[in-house]
């Protein structure tokens, strides 16, 4: 199985951005444990402040054949149809991760554009939901 994971504005500055919302863990930390909890994955790991870096690699994530796509949109998610319509318009599947829990925050966050065109949605959970992004695609590949 092949995976993209990918992170959008400001996550590089996980576990010293706002620690008391997203926690002390850093993106290398997420990444380091994601490659060693699932050995047999091949992942790609892509984090950018641009919206069109995260426009090509979805694209180029469907133009290789990944098998999915577990994306963090960070601030993009309220905002960018570009993503939306970069989602929409592949058929790679697309798992949302949210570190926090959107919809117990601003009202303007609980407004997540992605989301009708993702696979699913997981938010709230901290770091965990990568790794239940991951597990998601396992478990549906292998139960069909």
């Amino acid at each position: 199985m092949r995976l993209l994971i990918l992170n959008g504005p400001n996550l590089n500055l996980l576990g010293s951005r706002e620690t008391e919302i997203y926690g002390s863990t850093s993106l290398d930390s997420i990444e380091e444990g994601i490659r060693s909890t699932f050995p047999d994955v091949d992942f790609q790991f892509v984090q950018d402040n641009k919206e069109g870096v995260l426009v090509d690699a979805i694209q180029e994530a469907d133009t290789d054949g990944l098998d999915g796509i577990v994306f963090n949109p960070g601030g993009y998610s309220h905002s960018s149809v570009a993503l939306r319509d970069a989602i929409a318009a592949i058929t790679t599947p697309v798992v949302e991760v949210h570190i926090s829990n959107v919809h117990a925050r601003e009202d303007f966050r609980q407004n997540l554009i992605l989301s009708p065109v993702c696979r699913g949605v997981i938010t709230g959970l901290g770091p965990s939901g990568y790794y239940l992004a991951v597990r998601s695609f396992l478990e549906v590949d292998s139960n069909g």
